[in-house]
């Protein structure tokens, strides 16, 4: 690890659960706040500041590669990055199921591959999901296998995920919850040739 660069810990959604985790787990290290809106990254910093933590803020679109690599720049150029918490997405209330694919699915797929490229040795992630991935009936053996392998970008071309496949925002919610499951599993192995963990 690069000793002369302070440590960073990325939160990617300004909510809740997100803040939560970064004040277990941020002492001592700076936090990089990205949200899709900077009304909400800017509270949340205000309220991490109030209890004692450096805070910067950024913006940051999820269903995009180019606006998360801005992020791992911008991330970079601060310091090492240490940790990362993945909080941000959309729910079926708030979404079509196209919306909800391109951001909940493909956007943690992205998150994932870029921030395994830099993630720290000793560093960590970790991925804020949801129990409806797991109430989704089973998927056959080559279904799990190409949610959790699929390269991000041909992802959303999968034939299960096209729209005559998805009935409603909960399938589409669903079943994008299980790709983060399976993802994060996959991807484990790629961050621990890192000396990484997710």
């Amino acid at each position: 690890m690069k000793t002369n660069k302070i440590n960073v810990i990325v939160v990617i959604g300004a909510g809740s659960i997100g803040l939560a985790i970064a004040r277990r787990v941020s002492a001592g290290k700076l936090i990089l706040l990205a949200d899709l809106k900077k009304e909400h990254a800017a509270m949340a910093a205000k309220t991490l500041s109030e209890a004692g933590f450096e805070v910067s803020t950024a913006i940051v679109n999820i269903s995009s590669r180019l606006s998360i690599q801005d992020l791992v720049k911008t991330a970079t150029a601060i310091g090492n990055i240490t940790g990362l918490i993945h909080a941000a997405g959309v729910s079926p209330s708030q979404a079509p199921p196209a919306t909800i694919l391109k951001v909940d699915l493909y956007g943690t797929a992205v998150i994932l591959e870029e921030f395994g490229q830099v993630i720290e040795q000793g560093g960590a992630g970790v991925v804020i999901a949801s129990q409806s991935g797991h109430r989704l009936p089973a998927l056959t053996p080559e279904q799990d296998k190409a949610l959790a392998t699929t390269p991000a970008e041909e992802l959303l071309s999968l034939p299960m995920l096209q729209p005559h496949q998805i009935k409603d925002s909960l399938q589409a919610y669903q079943l994008s919850k299980r790709g983060n499951s399976l993802r994060v599993k996959a991807e484990a192995v790629r961050w621990g040739k890192r000396g990484a963990r997710d």
